[in-house]
């Protein structure tokens, strides 16, 4: 069975499911190439930006340095957290080292919010993709039946045609939902690496610059 078949056999119901499954599976494979190029970069800028932190002779020298490795901004909002709110606001309430330690805290959720974009459209991708798909064969073997009874009498080659490409769009709706979950792991778990990576920095710059804590 080609498009054009399907096309011609199909009704408005089943084109519309078919496309439903084009547009997750082209999201899909846009959000898995993007982000990898994105984690890639970023995992590797993470490391020279930390790498430059610890190398520099001052704190404004350590600035400079990581905002030439930082090009996705991932570790620079860390060490921008760390300055000193303006004084007569909650913000600035408490000793310094809790201060430092929320002020990084929403730094880090910051940059881990945007490194976990498009993760949502994978999970929905990988999750609801095999029941679109069934849903479209349950929809065609169901049409497909209708006419063929109220073609007259029924037999194996009249079944057997309509009933397979039916079930096709199982197969399609699999085929946009593997890609997706495999994408949605492997991405996860890049991310969970970076996430680590950038909450044992944040641990190290706030004990840096409150001390240790009482």
């Amino acid at each position: 069975m080609n498009l054009n078949d399907f096309l011609l056999h199909s009704d408005g119901v089943s084109r519309w499911l078919a496309l439903l499954l084009l547009a997750l599976s082209v999201g899909s494979w846009v959000v898995i190439l993007w982000k990898w190029r994105l984690l890639a970069r970023v995992s590797l800028d993470v490391r020279r930006s930390v790498a430059a932190f610890w190398q520099a002779s001052s704190w404004d020298d350590a600035q400079h340095r990581v905002a030439q490795f930082d090009r996705d901004a991932c570790v620079l909002p860390l060490l921008l957290a760390t300055s000193a709110p303006s004084g007569g606001t909650l913000a600035a309430a408490g000793d310094r080292h809790q201060q430092l330690t929320r002020n990084l805290r929403d730094a880090l959720q910051s940059v881990v919010r945007r490194l976990h974009w498009g993760q949502l459209l994978l999970a929905t991708a990988g999750s609801t993709s095999p029941f679109i798909g069934l849903l479209g064969t349950v929809w065609g073997i169901f049409n497909a039946l209708t006419g063929m009874a109220e073609g007259g009498p029924l037999s194996i080659d009249k079944v057997a045609g309509p009933v397979g490409e039916a079930l096709i769009m199982t197969a399609a709706g699999l085929a946009v939902a593997i890609p997706a979950v495999l994408g949605y792991n492997i991405l996860g778990r890049q991310v969970g690496h970076i996430e680590a990576e950038l909450e044992g920095f944040a641990h190290d710059v706030l004990g840096l610059r409150a001390g240790p804590k009482d």
